[in-house]
């Protein structure tokens, strides 16, 4: 009786330990997925950043572009007066 007792306690251990160490297993596959969701999100913010980065450069080269056409025009405008003082039939 006493070799049941222990058997059974034996197996009850066995199954306690299994369980234990499916549930280290499971945590683990769990902990990798999301260590690579993290990496995804991290490579994607970077990727925003550098597009936000890009589009800024873009948006102030074109300012300064509309700035020199804007001179530029203002510029010939204030010429005009001149040029028709000048003018010749």
């Amino acid at each position: 009786m006493l070799k049941a007792i222990n058997t059974k306690i034996l197996l009850a251990i066995l199954a306690a330990l299994t369980a234990i160490g499916g549930t280290v297993a499971y945590q683990r596959h769990e902990m990798e997925i999301t260590a690579a969701a993290a990496e995804k999100a991290a490579a994607l913010l970077q990727q925003q950043q550098r597009d936000a980065e890009d589009q800024k450069k873009r948006d102030e080269a074109f300012r300064q572009q509309v700035e020199r056409d804007r001179k530029q025009h203002n510029s010939a405008a204030g010429r005009e007066g001149r040029t028709w003082q000048s003018y010749l039939p």
